[in-house]
């Protein structure tokens, strides 16, 4: 039952990133914001992993091309996937973005599908079309809604097909990095790409945008608790994941959706209407049946 208790206390940590991070998307903007997730978590991930190599004296790990192919990707689709939640978080609200970014599960099923021959179950399809018909509801126009509101929708979606890509990427990595020890392998990937991470977008943003690099650093205070809760997050996700199949935990970490709105109506002052609830718990639904399948 540990594993349950880890994905609850999970789920409040990453609401609280995302909270923190979505603060300062306005003088960063989302790059600049998506940095601070990777560059102040790094160092709390490192003493994680101080503690996990201490628990763990018998790991051997192997560095291959697998695993830098598979890190690296799972690297870049987690940078996309945080730009993308983020712009979404800002142009449709703080809950609406996080319950778009739950059909990771379901896109990731379906990429599993075509891409590795993945099987699904009846009820796996049934969740997948319970989440498209969740979010098909949660993203339809509604009256006096602008034509640009539909970048809220489209990043949304995006960061929940690029967070499929992401799960995918680090699986296979700890996979091809110590498989018998997969707590000390989970975050020993988060470590590696968190690094590049760090590396990219600072780069990047010194060459393309030096301002939003600047904003960063002078919101240090803000942006070093963004970085605490992102690595607690990572932690409590990846030792649930070391104890119980991932689908299971999954599906429990559906309880980030709840938490968001609670928190978009708490720090943003957003409220869902009726009929966005509805369609919220009806893609919560779908998630946990996909995970289940």
């Amino acid at each position: 039952m540990l594993w349950i208790v880890l994905t609850a206390a999970a789920a409040p940590l990453q609401v609280a990133r995302n909270a923190l991070q979505r603060g300062l998307i306005g003088e960063a903007g989302p790059w600049g914001a998506t940095l601070v997730r990777f560059l102040f978590g790094l160092p709390f991930s490192l003493a994680l992993f101080a503690v996990a190599a201490l628990l763990t004296p018998g790991a051997d790990p192997h560095f291959s091309g697998r695993y830098l192919a598979a890190v690296s990707i799972g690297a870049l689709g987690q940078v996309s996937a945080t730009a993308a939640l983020l712009t979404a978080m800002r142009r449709s609200g703080f809950a609406v973005a996080t319950f778009m970014q739950q059909a990771s599960l379901p896109f990731g099923a379906l990429l599993g599908f075509a891409v590795l021959g993945d099987n699904l179950s009846a009820q796996g399809w049934i969740g997948v079309a319970t989440t498209t018909a969740g979010l098909a509801a949660l993203s339809w126009p509604r009256g006096g809604r602008e034509a640009n509101d539909w970048v809220g929708v489209a990043t949304g979606l995006a960061s929940a097909a690029f967070f499929a890509v992401t799960l995918n990427g680090y699986r296979e990595a700890g996979l091809a990095l110590e498989p018998h020890h997969p707590l000390y392998s989970g975050i020993a990937s988060v470590c590696v790409a968190q690094t590049l991470q760090t590396i990219g977008l600072t780069a990047m943003l010194a060459l393309t945008r030096p301002a939003a690099l600047r904003a960063v650093i002078a919101s240090w205070r803000a942006s070093l608790g963004a970085g605490f809760f992102g690595a607690a997050a990572s932690a409590c996700w990846f030792s649930a994941l070391a104890l119980a199949p991932a689908g299971l935990v999954r599906a429990v970490g559906v309880i980030e959706a709840p938490v968001a709105a609670a928190a978009g109506r708490r720090l943003f002052k957003e409220r869902l209407s009726l009929a966005q609830a509805a369609a919220g718990v009806t893609t919560a639904v779908g998630v946990v049946l996909t995970a289940l399948g």
